[in-house]
């Protein structure tokens, strides 16, 4: 199956001509039976899920990109990339309603063929793999500790109970694995995931109330300096610096890989463009609240992981308590997030290396196995790739810039059907210059940076 083979599910008010199904429903009638109480996703599970997809670690690197831009240029810069989200989401569900695809990968097939599908599949998989390993560190970081340049940092868990065999990292991503990740990577549908998607939202904003109380509490007893709101250019570096943030910025927000498979589950698919805009309601809100009290809190000491900074001493009463209180929050935050992610990358696995096979759903065996080998190839590469920071910065942003701007834009200048309007051309082109132009400078900045880093010194 691939991913532009599959189709919506059985409606009320869908047409008998649209033959194609949601991903891992049954294609036939027969099938059918083990999902037949099924009547559609609600309207606010649909939103909890499109918006978990949103916020995962990039919540966390937003308050750095205030401290480059500045707090006024980097609020503007969120609502901004919010916009371009959401217009370059409209494309995909306007053009993928005039060609009758059903998926991301049916719409790139249609525009651009076999290649332009599995090109789509690939930067999929580079982007969610990336972004799994990289949740499974920091969990294991929060939750267990890590050393650094000869420090260690402890876990929440070893702080509370001290060092044992059962809160190292090992142990702790095992249990979490067997625990958390697999079941939860075992639903079929999306829409079985809404509880735990509202659960992970309202983690997000735990940290968000912890984070603000403490920066109020800061404000008042005077321990805080007024943020800088533009940003700090004396040299070309730094200029160069400010397009860093750009890639960021957009894997904060990318979510296009699960905006079909969340239509096809809707009881009423008209309703994908409100659930869409309440989603990105609801995560640039948060984003903006975190990124100011995050900046205002922690000031030009912001780390490029603002999580880190809550592994110091606040100096508040009960700081160590908030300390432990955001980071547990934040991991849980992830754990349910994972499944999410998870989900799209099993479909297009799926659509890679079983282009003719039959909707997924079909086979218990494909369906484990697919699972089982993906889970365990994110769990080796976070115990045996301890730190993939940089890696992740070259992969995963490059491959979300793909997914979120490039590949929507390429599809609206294709115009396969003669639907894009002046506006949309210009957009479109706009969004390609944007995403080529300052992807090529941040790669070049961190390249750089990485080089003078680790150059020997005379």
């Amino acid at each position: 199956m691939t991913i532009g083979d599959v189709a919506p599910i059985p409606r009320r008010n869908s047409s008998s001509s649209d033959e194609i199904v949601a991903p891992l429903l049954p294609k036939s009638q027969g099938d059918e039976v083990a999902y037949d109480e099924f009547n559609g996703a609600s309207f606010s599970g649909a939103v909890f899920n499109l918006a978990t997809t949103i916020i995962g670690a990039g919540i966390m690197a937003l308050p750095a990109t205030m401290k480059i831009l500045g707090l006024g240029l980097g609020i503007t810069m969120i609502v901004v990339m919010a916009f371009l989200t959401d217009a370059s989401i409209e494309f995909l569900l306007r053009f993928s309603k005039a060609g009758k695809n059903r998926s991301y990968g049916g719409l790139m097939g249609g525009s651009f063929g076999n290649p332009g599908r599995i090109l789509l599949q690939v930067a999929v998989l580079v982007n969610n793999i990336g972004v799994l390993i990289v949740y499974m560190i920091i969990i294991g970081d929060v939750l267990a500790g890590k050393t650094e340049d000869g420090i260690h940092h402890f876990g929440v868990l070893e702080g509370w109970f001290g060092h044992h065999w059962w809160n190292g990292r090992a142990a702790i991503l095992l249990i979490t694995t067997l625990g958390v990740f697999a079941p939860l990577a075992c639903f079929k549908r999306i829409d079985s995931l809404k509880f735990t998607s509202a659960l992970s939202v309202a983690l997000a904003v735990v940290f968000l109330i912890i984070t603000a109380g403490i920066s109020i509490l800061k404000l008042i007893s005077g321990g805080v300096a007024m943020p800088r709101l533009l940003p700090d250019v004396t040299d070309l570096t730094s200029l160069w610096n400010l397009f860093t943030v750009v890639p960021v910025l957009v894997t904060a927000f990318i979510c296009h890989y699960n905006v079909h498979s969340i239509q096809n589950e809707l009881e009423d698919a008209s309703q994908i463009r409100p659930v869409v805009r309440s989603a990105l309601m609801l995560c640039s809100s948060v984003y903006i609240m975190t990124s100011i009290f995050g900046f205002l809190l922690f000031g030009d000491d912001t780390l490029d992981d603002v999580l880190a900074n809550f592994d110091t001493d606040l100096g508040i009463p009960f700081g160590s308590i908030l300390n432990d209180a955001v980071r547990v929050s934040y991991a849980l935050h992830l754990m349910l997030v994972f499944p999410i992610v998870f989900y799209p990358l099993r479909i297009n696995i799926d659509g890679l290396l079983f282009p003719s096979a039959r909707s997924l759903s079909t086979s218990n065996v494909r369906f484990g196995c697919l699972t089982a080998g993906l889970i365990s190839v994110i769990f080796l590469g976070a115990n045996f790739i301890p730190s993939i920071w940089d890696a992740f910065q070259f992969t995963g942003a490059t491959a979300a810039v793909c997914l979120g701007f490039i590949f929507p834009a390429s599809i609206i200048l294709k115009d396969r059907h003669g639907k894009a309007t002046n506006r949309d051309t210009t957009l479109a082109i706009f969004m390609i210059v944007l995403a080529v132009l300052s992807n090529a400078i941040a790669i070049y900045s961190d390249a750089y940076a990485l080089f003078k880093k680790n150059a020997p010194r005379e």
